[in-house]
């Protein structure tokens, strides 16, 4: 009796412990890694997700006995702290935790923090895993730390996609482009402009809306003014919901082509069914490959989505598949350096031409360390009632891009 009671009581003990620490309960060597997100603030929903995805990597490797090091097995605690999407709070947490030990950092959702925290990268080495869409300019030579990798590409990549999808593929020949007004509209906008002048469409229309815009009832009566074939948004998360509301409300899907630049999952179910139908959007990674061409691809991904559905009860959004890309990264640096040293993960990263393999096929660290994936991203297209058999029935698969042509050329970044 005294033993069960024993047992009870060490899994109460385990019950009550912080979610951020993963399971790694096992004797021997144990290190700790860092997942610093803005779990609480205007990018929570999204933070979650990335959470999700960080944690069920630091599980993968727990399961399979831990990682392979010099010393033997390693288990991983995955210690997860909030950063608020505020400076001083990122700042001081990511100190905080490397005050504690841990061998890497991976998080952010909010790209100017990922910017802050790899300036404090480049002066003390610490392998630094970003899991959100950084700008552009964070990839420029001199300015990304050298034990800086990213999961995901600029926002420019974003815009460039669905600028050439919404012409090339959608055949549709002059846009009104909306932006929001900071480096993630801005960037998307040049992406946009660039795949517009490359494949000889118009840009008809442009205006810009801050983040947290609720109302875009003037604005969108400017692009039905504009009669442009496709209409291109940069607005993400809330903002994406609250405009394709009202697009819907005022008949704009009817008029023309509506394309939202990136989209998630959690964006999607927030949208009546009616408002989703006929939008297409870029998406870094769908759950259903089912009839993507490439079947192995499919395959990698129908894997992920099972382990993920396994531990969370629903399939996995975008952002938890860069978190979970890139924590599993983190972890194979680790073993192919046999070390956690910054500059020697660095380099067996980098070796072999960077190559490496994802729950989205494959891909290749490039020399400003954004990973070029063979399917950067997947061109979607929302399904509308009676489409829908699932809860998460939310799109289907029209075509992909990706490869290093998606990508801001080397030398535009100082290479």
């Amino acid at each position: 009796m005294k033993r069960l009671w024993g047992l009870l009581a060490v899994s109460a003990l385990c019950s009550i412990l912080a979610p951020g620490l993963a399971s790694a309960q096992s004797a021997g060597p144990k290190i700790k890694v860092g997942i610093l997100l803005p779990l609480t603030g205007p990018f929570a929903a999204v933070a979650e997700t990335q959470k999700q995805g960080a944690l069920l990597a630091v599980d993968v490797i727990n399961k399979r006995g831990g990682l392979n090091m010099p010393e033997g097995k390693v288990q991983i605690e995955g210690v997860v702290d909030d950063d608020e999407s505020k400076l001083d709070v990122g700042v001081r947490r990511y100190r905080y935790l490397v005050d504690q030990g841990v061998k890497g950092v991976g998080g952010q959702t909010w790209a100017p923090l990922a910017y802050a925290i790899n300036a404090l990268v480049s002066r003390d080495p610490k392998p630094y895993f970003p899991v959100c869409v950084q700008a552009k300019e964070a990839f420029q030579k001199g300015k990304i730390a050298p034990s800086t990798f990213a999961a995901a590409y600029s926002p420019w990549t974003v815009g460039y996609m669905a600028g050439t999808q919404a012409v090339k593929t959608l055949g549709k020949k002059k846009i009104f482009f909306l932006a929001r007004s900071d480096s993630w509209g801005w960037d998307i906008r040049d992406g946009v402009y660039a795949a517009a002048k490359e494949n000889g469409a118009e840009i008809v229309g442009y205006d810009e809306a801050s983040l947290g815009t609720s109302d875009f009832t003037t604005i969108l009566q400017k692009v039905r003014a504009a009669k442009p074939d496709v209409f291109i948004a940069a607005q993400f998360a809330a903002d994406s919901v609250a405009l394709l509301k009202q697009v819907h409300q005022m008949g704009l899907n009817k008029e023309m082509t509506i394309f939202n630049a990136f989209i998630t999952n959690v964006v999607a179910k927030g949208l009546p069914p009616e408002a989703l139908q006929g939008v297409y959007a870029m998406h870094y990674f769908y759950y259903d490959l089912a009839g993507f061409p490439d079947q192995e691809v499919a395959k990698q991904a129908a894997e992920f989505t099972k382990l993920f559905r396994d531990k969370y009860g629903y399939p996995p959004d975008a952002y938890a598949a860069i978190a979970y890309i890139a924590y599993m990264e983190m972890f194979r640096g680790f073993e192919q350096a046999k070390s956690y040293d910054a500059p020697k993960v660095t380099a067996a990263l980098m070796a072999n031409g960077g190559k490496f393999d994802s729950v989205k096929g494959p891909a290749s660290w490039r020399e400003d360390h954004q990973a070029a994936f063979k399917y950067g991203a997947f061109l979607v297209k929302g399904k509308g009632p009676g489409e829908q058999k699932s809860e998460w029935d939310l799109f289907t698969v029209q075509g992909s891009m990706g490869g290093d042509a998606i990508l801001p050329p080397l030398k535009s970044l100082g290479y």
